[in-house]
Parts: structure tokens; C-alpha cells; sequence
């Protein structure tokens, strides 16, 4: 099976981000939770929240949205043209996205697409709030093991080497940038950011 990313990967954005601004512009009444939500990402940035902390703070405005449910019909019928040309050839019924994205936002694309397995973050649409942790990095690794234990991924792919732990379970994993794919351990050689990064993001095996 071939796993991948959401978000910059075979999206061509952050669904979250836009799922937001498509909300703001519908519903602009929504703006009354950004004092609450710049507040809470200071202090995301200052270190007093976690990444699950902040992020479940920001999706409080979920709360002031009266349909849910109309409101992703909506926005995926002006979005879904964003998923990439790329993965659309690639495309296999096993295939499983794995994001760190709410898990509710993602399922009407991944069913109009015919993924089957959508592995991403649990969260409320009524509330933002969280069950669990944000499906980032090593959660990613934690989540998959649950659906699929040791079964062998095939190929990766994603935007990030924040999934190295994931792409280090894969036989092939592939980084993505404004639509070309690189190798991922070639792309991190030939910089040494990138290489720092990829050490920082490894050895799975003191996780599992």
C-alpha cells in the first residue's frame, strides 16, 4: 500500500487554512474568536501551549458555525480542484492518507476520491475539541500501527520531514514541493538544514 500526507501533498494547500478563510468570507461573524485565537498562539509560540493545545483553541470558531455539514459540502465543491494531478494518476484503492488535518474535514474528499483508510487528527466539528493528540510526526507512526500494525508501506509521501518517523517505515518515501517529487533522504543531503532536520525527525525504533 502507498501512503501520503494531505496538506501540500497531494492538496495543493493547506485544507485547514482554507477551510477557515472559506468560512471567515461566508460567515464573516466569525472574526469574534481571533482575539482568542491570536492570544493562544502566542502562547503556542512562547511555549505555554502544546501543538494539540493551540490548535484546539483556534478551532474553537467551529463552534459558531450552524451547519457543519453544509458548510463542507459547500466548501469542498469549490476546493476539490485543488488535489493534485500527480496523485490522481497515482491512485490505488488501498491507498491511506495520513494527516494531521481534523479527521472530519478530510472525509467528503476522501470518499469523493475513493480513499478508503483516512487515518487524521480526532476532533469535535461542534466544539474543536480534541480526542486524543494532533496526528503530527511520531503520532502519525502511533496511529498507523493501530490500524494496520506492522503491515509494510510501499511508498510515502509528504511535504515535511516532520514525518521522517513514518517515512522511515516506508520501502520508498518521497518528499513533495509545489508539485515535483524528490527522493527523501537525497533531497535532505543536498542541505544541511534539511540534513539537521532529518536527524532531529529519526530513529523510530526509541518511539515504537
Amino acid at each position: 500500500m502507498n501512503v501520503y500526507d494531505f496538506d501540500q501533498t497531494i492538496y495543493r494547500h493547506d485544507s485547514t487554512a482554507d477551510f477557515y478563510f472559506f468560512c471567515l468570507k461566508k460567515q464573516p461573524s466569525l472574526l469574534r474568536y481571533l482575539p482568542f485565537q491570536a492570544f493562544s498562539y502566542l502562547r503556542y509560540l512562547t511555549g505555554n501551549l502544546s501543538k494539540t493545545q493551540f490548535k484546539e483553541r483556534f478551532y474553537r470558531f467551529f463552534c459558531g458555525i450552524p451547519d457543519m455539514q453544509a458548510r463542507l459540502n459547500a466548501f469542498w465543491a469549490t476546493h476539490a480542484h485543488k488535489i493534485c494531478d500527480w496523485y490522481m494518476l497515482k491512485h490505488r484503492p488501498d491507498d491511506v492518507v495520513i494527516s494531521a488535518s481534523p479527521e472530519f474535514l478530510l472525509r467528503p474528499i476522501c470518499e469523493k476520491l475513493e480513499i478508503h483508510t483516512l487515518i487524521a487528527s480526532r476532533v469535535d466539528p461542534k466544539s474543536g475539541h480534541y480526542t486524543g493528540e494532533n496526528c503530527h510526526g511520531r503520532q502519525k507512526v502511533l496511529r498507523y500501527r493501530e490500524v494496520f500494525s506492522h503491515s509494510p508501506i510501499c511508498e510515502f509521501y509528504s511535504d515535511s520531514l516532520s514525518d521522517t518517523p513514518l517515512a522511515e517505515l516506508a520501502e520508498e518515501s518521497f518528499i513533495v514541493k509545489k508539485g515535483r517529487i524528490y527522493d527523501w533522504k537525497t533531497y535532505a543531503y543536498t542541505d544541511p538544514r534539511r540534513l539537521r532536520k532529518l536527524r532531529a525527525y529519526a530513529d523510530t525504533s526509541r518511539f515504537l
